[in-house]
């Protein structure tokens, strides 16, 4: 595709969250530099619920062609005919992941081969990208808080870092991922809702936001304890804010 591997990972926020809101999702669209990207959401981590795959397309068919994969229903979505879901996720531009649990998702992807074919993907140039559960998958660790109390566990590992999503909205994730670094995980990034890292490669390349306030941080173990450093943040909604005055 010409595009080099790239990873856009929300602490929280897009269709999802933020319905007034489409700036982290608009800003999504124009990294794969189409007129009209193609976008597959994944909706794994919810069990393929209608309800998110309904509002995946009243939010993006008007400016994407999209589709979507389910593996937990008989509709398995356009492309996830047997033998053509590997085709089918290679020739997007966009492959959008869903929220909800991390744990289940994971598995439900290594049983069906979808790990190895989104890592395929990501080499390729397809931007993946999402919130949650949709942003921890692609971490080598993280912490998960669906199932109950806060809990570390395993990603796909294609970002050789840790991450904790929603950052600002739940303290109790927030500190169990620091005493997770003080006690031996590798360092990484906590997240706000709102806002998202975007790497380039492995690579941080940029973190933008789509409201004020929100923001990331490197969260790393100095001394036996943890240090969060801020991260300098890029406001999406600054670009446009003269001209809503105007």
């Amino acid at each position: 595709m010409g595009r080099p591997p790239q990873i856009i990972a929300f602490g929280g926020g897009g269709f999802s969250m933020e319905n007034e809101n489409p700036l982290l999702d608009d800003h999504v669209l124009s990294l794969a530099g189409r007129e009209r990207p193609r976008v597959c959401f994944v909706p794994t981590a919810s069990g393929d619920a209608d309800h998110y795959v309904v509002r995946f397309y009243r939010t993006f068919s008007a400016v994407a062609d999209t589709s979507h994969v389910s593996l937990f229903r008989r509709d398995r979505g356009v492309g996830a005919v047997e033998g053509c879901l590997r085709d089918h996720l290679l020739a997007q531009d966009v492959i959008y992941v869903g929220g909800g649990s991390v744990v289940s998702m994971l598995g439900a992807w290594v049983a069906n081969g979808l790990d190895r074919i989104l890592e395929e993907c990501w080499r390729n140039g397809t931007i993946l990208c999402g919130g949650s559960a949709g942003s921890l998958c692609w971490f080598q660790e993280a912490v998960t808080s669906f199932h109950g109390p806060p809990e570390r566990v395993r990603g796909l590992g294609l970002l050789p870092y840790s991450n904790c999503v929603h950052y600002d909205a739940e303290p109790e994730r927030r500190c169990e991922f620091r005493n997770h670094v003080r006690a031996g995980m590798v360092a990484g990034f906590g997240v706000d809702d709102g806002c998202a890292l975007h790497f380039v490669g492995t690579e941080l390349h940029d973190v933008v936001t789509s409201k004020p306030g929100a923001g990331a941080y490197r969260v790393e173990a100095r001394a036996g304890e943890p240090v969060e450093t801020p991260l300098d943040v890029r406001d999406l909604g600054a670009a446009i804010a003269p001209a809503v005055a105007a």
